[in-house]
């Protein structure tokens, strides 16, 4: 099949490549039509403490967005105050339709610190919780401010002003001006791979298209199900990578082929048989950690991995036939117009440089080479193990303002952070919310609880308690459990920001081993069929995981442990955010399998070739060696480039991404891979018979090998290795 699609291409190469412009300057259009249909919030469907906000949404107008803490301080009694009751009454008309409570509207001490200097008003905002709706931290504390005398302070504190507090100072987010600079860091990288202007701006021309297409399919997909904001960050990031990295590898096969002595179309043919078949595999083993998202129950996460499926999909379809119709048009001109010094230029034979010498010495220590890899992987692995996948607690979270100066004051009066982050509860069908909150404050684990009596509608009304600890603490979990437990057989549920991350949590981890085993089936199934070797596929799949397991440590040590997060302007965090560790985890084991699939389909038809285990390992890591570095350099600085915007949150997985790629590039692919494949020597081919029927594997033809070629048996036919342009790959 690919060898008639090259011809075809070949032949309508000009109408390819008109029809890709025109798409394109369509998918620009798209990029800005679905700029207004960003799925912009988070849910968890099913679950208790999620499903009750909502019902609290419905009935009472609030319950899904975190509330807003306007934390007093004065030298005298802050809860015998008339200035700053009055300044409670205007926080409470500040935000129209907002339930609040404060010391004044329920003469709970709850809301005063034990000296009593210190007390705090609780503003639930209404409406749903979204990314784009900011908590209005400076309106309501300038409306709080007005009229208080001198020596009283007022700020407005609480989860998402703490989240908006830690954005602030990073500047603005644009993924036109993130894709550029990414761009210009590729255009840098591909002077010194190619060193010729239509070698360089060939890939960069796939990659806007590319990037442009998968809007316009995004564009499609918003009308069909949600696609959450995220994806335009990972379109424009991930499919500038992956269509470099797809055109990185065409590139290089032509001009080898072109330097063969073959002419334009047998060079394309030659091409899309080897290259542009592992482009195919590589895409789909990217889009099958994305697509594996859709098992988990978060329809953010879910949508982010239908959305993110197709950047895969698009940057695979333009290197298969809009790079192609450009190298058809293009033939030798491909290598003209110099722009760096002919000392740096690619001249072939790349086993007589500096990847070739590489690899021989990895085949004279095995041992050695394997050893260095494995500590190495063992080290940052061993961190890895140590990740908290939770939301940072709130006293974690960097920035400056009121939000922080708020969170302090409540930290120096030695009130409980759990104030930020309530338990609330939902009463309904009639329930006595006063009995409710009674026996909310006999939960251990809570310092106080009461039912404001504004907060009532119809036969529907809501309890606010406040846990001891921080909401994302250790120990929360338990308070929650407790609180649950006291709750059965009530009018009450359980809810409120820190019920729901529970929930969130509970949901995402409690469908993880399915979607590691779905990703994990469905590559070593491609994979086999790839390289026609279980054994291959196997340890393809134990690296892949080994590289996650590091990238998981090189998170910690940055951004938990906070060795190095000072670069990214933000303190140890404690924890991960969720969410986190499965974004990277559905990228990075895609995106390092991309090396994979270049080096072994190499090595693949190397061994084809000669029938010797070494020199397949020599020829395939020193044919992949530059082309593998300089894609994993190109994504690396894409996914830096990410780390810059605003949000504690996007820092860790771009960061987490970035240095997974580059260490699978390096000590995956240039230290372990060939140094195993050298220690298991033959076995590497090895795949029994079954595999290869039930997996409906074509068998090898024998055919002539070349002279000097190695005449080893087919491990599972039995029959001569083929030589390359008999290989499979051929469609």
């Amino acid at each position: 099949m690919l060898i008639r699609l090259a011809h075809l291409i070949f032949r309508r190469r000009r109408w390819v490549i008109g029809l890709w412009l025109a798409l394109t300057l369509f998918g620009g259009f798209a990029a800005g039509q679905v700029a207004n249909r960003w799925f912009q919030s988070t849910s968890v469907p099913g679950q208790p403490a999620y499903e009750a906000s909502q019902r609290a949404l419905r009935t009472l107008g609030v319950g899904d967005r975190p509330p807003s803490v306007v934390v007093f301080h004065t030298s005298g009694d802050a809860t015998n105050d008339p200035a700053i009751d009055q300044a409670t009454q205007r926080v409470a008309g500040a935000v129209p339709g907002a339930f609040s409570s404060s010391y004044y509207s329920t003469g709970d001490p709850a809301y005063a610190s034990a000296d009593r200097h210190t007390t705090f008003a609780m503003v639930y905002p209404p409406g749903p919780a979204r990314f784009d709706v900011l908590s209005g931290a400076n309106d309501i504390r300038a409306a709080a401010a007005n009229g208080l005398p001198a020596g009283t302070t007022v700020d407005v504190t609480g989860r998402d002003a703490l989240g908006e507090a830690s954005n602030s100072g990073s500047g603005g987010s644009s993924v036109l001006l993130e894709a550029a600079i990414g761009g210009l860091g590729a255009l840098v990288i591909l002077l010194f791979v190619f060193g010729t202007l239509p070698a360089v701006l060939a890939p960069l021309a796939v990659a806007v298209a590319a990037i442009l297409n998968t809007f316009t399919l995004v564009w499609a997909l918003s009308y069909v199900t949600d696609v959450s904001i995220i994806v335009q960050f990972l379109i424009a990031l991930v499919g500038l990578g992956l269509a470099i990295d797809y055109a990185l590898l065409m590139i290089f096969r032509f001009r080898d082929e072109l330097r063969g002595g073959r002419d334009a179309e047998s060079a394309l043919v030659e091409t899309m048989t080897h290259a542009g078949r592992s482009v195919i595999v590589s895409g789909s083993t990217v889009a099958i950690g994305l697509l594996s998202m859709v098992v988990l129950p978060v329809p953010l996460l879910r949508s982010m991995g239908v959305g993110g499926m197709l950047i895969p999909a698009v940057s695979v379809l333009a290197a298969i036939t809009l790079l192609p119709a450009m190298l058809a048009v293009l033939g030798p001109r491909i290598n003209s117009v110099r722009v760096m010094p002919r000392r740096l230029l690619d001249t072939g034979h790349p086993e007589d440089g500096a990847w070739g010498r590489w690899a021989r010495f990895v085949l004279r220590r095995p041992v050695a080479v394997a050893a260095v890899g494995l500590v190495l992987v063992a080290t940052l692995a061993g961190f890895g193990t140590q990740l908290h996948p939770r939301e940072p607690q709130l006293d974690r979270f960097p920035g400056t303002g009121t939000a922080i100066a708020g969170r302090q004051t409540l930290a120096d009066a030695q009130i409980s952070p759990g104030v930020m982050k309530p338990l609330n509860v939902l009463v309904e069908n009639g329930g006595n919310p006063d009995q409710i909150a009674a026996l909310m404050r006999t939960v251990p684990g809570v310092v106080g609880a009461t039912a404001p009596a504004t907060w009532q509608r119809g036969s529907t009304s809501l309890v606010e308690a406040f846990p001891a600890i921080d909401g994302s603490a250790p120990g929360i979990q338990t308070t929650v459990d407790r609180a649950n437990a006291a709750l059965k057989g009530t009018d009450g549920t359980l809810t409120g920001i820190t019920a729901v991350d529970r929930d969130f949590l509970h949901a995402l981890f409690g469908s993880f081993p399915y979607v590691l085993g779905l990703v994990l089936l469905l590559t070593l199934v491609l994979l086999t069929r790839a390289f026609r070797s279980i054994v291959l596929a196997v340890k393809a799949v134990v690296l892949n995981l080994f590289s996650l397991a590091a990238a998981y440590g090189i998170v910690v040590l940055v951004f938990q442990q906070g060795h190095g997060s000072s670069l990214w302007n933000i303190t140890a965090s404690g924890s991960v955010t969720a969410w986190i560790p499965l974004m990277i985890f559905a990228f990075l084991f895609g995106l390092s399998m991309d090396y994979e699939v270049f080096m072994l389909s190499r090595m693949r038809e190397a061994y084809d070739e000669t029938g010797s285990t070494d020199k397949a390992i020599e020829l395939g890591l020193a044919r992949t060696g530059k082309l593998v570095t300089s894609g994993a350099l190109i994504l690396m600085f894409a996914f830096l480039v990410l780390s810059t915007t605003p949000g504690y949150e996007i820092k860790p997985v771009a960061i987490g991404i970035a240095a997974g790629i580059i260490f699978d590039a390096t000590v995956i692919r240039a230290l372990l891979v060939p140094a195993l494949m050298r220690l298991l020597g033959e076995a590497n081919w090895w795949m029994p018979n079954w595999v290869g029927v039930a997996l409906r594997i074509p068998a090898q033809q024998p055919s002539p090998q070349p002279p000097g070629a190695g005449s080893i048996p087919d491990p599972r036919t039995g029959d001569a290795p083929a030589p390359s342009d008999a290989t499979v790959g051929h469609e």
